[in-house]
């Protein structure tokens, strides 16, 4: 069996024990995070569909510092929208921010009818610098 290694931010929403997932797992060097929504501590969204895109981009980011990353260390995303051409501008707005210059990772954009409440949706896979990877030994 592949070992794989749970990772959790230190200040994770209720979603993760509500449906038993895990934030991330590490394997190898590779980190493979799970999609991550806008979810506020307790587990509801956000409201305001420009704070729940900027919230899931904050809990992906929880999730990486959590693993010793960084959005630098992200090769792959996808993401899940509800109404991608409404969205699409807003998302677009805070992708730049954290992806301001190439190389940009690989990026998949799905449209979807359902995301359990919520609107957006981001999962990523990084590779975790060999600094980090040490440490987690």
């Amino acid at each position: 069996m592949t070992k794989r290694d749970a990772v959790f931010p230190a200040d994770r929403h209720a979603l993760y024990e509500a449906h038993g997932y895990s934030a991330a797992i590490r394997s190898g060097d590779l980190l493979f995070v799970s999609g991550q929504v806008g979810s506020r501590s307790d587990g509801t969204p956000e409201p305001d569909f420009g704070q729940q895109v900027r919230q899931a981009f904050f809990n992906l980011r929880q999730t990486l510092d959590a693993a010793g990353c960084t959005f630098d260390d992200i090769v792959d995303v996808t993401t899940f929208h509800t109404d991608p051409e409404k969205q699409f501008p807003t998302i677009m707005d805070v992708k730049r921010e954290a992806f301001p210059q190439a190389p940009y990772p690989n990026w998949t954009a799905i449209g979807v009818n359902w995301l359990a409440g919520f609107d957006f949706e981001i999962k990523v896979i990084a590779r975790i610098p060999a600094a980090a990877s040490l440490l987690s030994n």
